[in-house]
């Protein structure tokens, strides 16, 4: 979780409008710009990852008759691609995340990042990220987000993609990498970068990492800094417990942790970002994915 003095810029929408025309601009700007931001912005050390040679940008996926807008990177005219599933942070699918999916593409992957926050709202409307956590993350069921995540297999996997599937996310999307490698069979590897490993149950969220090792379908790499403040290492340590008596994939899951790395040390348009770790982390999640048959 991300410290509560940090905030997020949201100007593209207003709380007073309706739904479907929340939805529509939402979808219309996913993946361009910065929806969220920690102050002060430092965009000029964020990576830009050219598109040539690609397919990318907006799509929408049916999901259990919602249309959920993602955005999809991939080698143009390729086809039986493997499938990396890219999961957002709390700001939601903004050119951080899309660039992440245009880099993985250029490794060769289809990659997809659904916008997990959609049927609840538009993360755009706040300018306080307690808020953001308390009115509209916090109202994300994680049934829901794997019901979604299962769509946008299928979705990828009818355009363009194989059936070869691994999953990365941040933050908040790092406790979903390793609760969806738990989830679907499909799943060959996961990579999760500082996710929550330990939690209250509650009614959105029954179960948290630590609690799903034995049924965890492929390994995960956990990359994690030992200067985030919000994970301390005592839960990695027990989640390092429970993973060795868990499934044969848990006890192939392994932990990178960047002793001075603070949260969210990929995330290089933030104050947070580190240049060799994430640079480290990247190398390594793409050598994760190839070693357990995702690439």
């Amino acid at each position: 979780m991300l410290r509560h003095d940090q905030q997020a810029d949201f100007d593209a929408l207003l709380p007073g409008q309706d739904q479907p025309n929340r939805r529509a601009a939402l979808k219309a700007a996913l993946g361009v710009g910065y929806a969220a931001t920690a102050l002060p912005i430092v965009a000029q050390t964020a990576v830009q990852t050219s598109a040539d040679g690609l397919v990318a940008g907006e799509v929408t996926i049916n999901s259990a008759g919602f249309n959920l807008p993602a955005y999809r990177a991939a080698p143009a005219g390729k086809t039986n691609l493997p499938v990396v599933l890219v999961v957002q942070e709390i700001f939601g699918v903004h050119e951080y995340i899309a660039d992440t999916c245009r880099r993985f593409a250029q490794a060769g992957y289809l990659a997809i990042a659904p916008e997990m926050f959609a049927r609840q709202g538009d993360p755009r409307r706040y300018t306080e990220v307690a808020k953001l956590i308390a009115e509209l993350v916090s109202q994300v069921p994680d049934a829901q987000v794997m019901a979604d995540l299962d769509a946008t297999v299928a979705w990828a996997q009818a355009h363009g993609g194989g059936k070869k599937v691994g999953v990365t996310g941040f933050c908040w999307g790092g406790r979903i990498t390793w609760l969806y490698a738990a989830h679907n069979p499909q799943v060959k590897a996961g990579v999760a970068w500082y996710g929550r490993l330990v939690g209250q149950a509650s009614v959105n969220t029954p179960s948290h990492p630590v609690n799903v090792t034995k049924t965890l379908h492929g390994p995960v790499l956990g990359l994690y800094g030992g200067a985030d403040t919000g994970i301390p290492l005592t839960t990695v340590n027990e989640m390092k417990d429970a993973l060795a008596t868990g499934s044969a994939a848990a006890k192939k899951s392994e932990f990178v942790v960047y002793p001075d790395a603070p949260h969210a040390f990929h995330a290089d348009y933030r104050p947070t970002f580190r240049p060799a770790p994430a640079a480290d982390g990247w190398q390594r999640a793409l050598a994760w994915f190839k070693r357990h048959g995702v690439a």
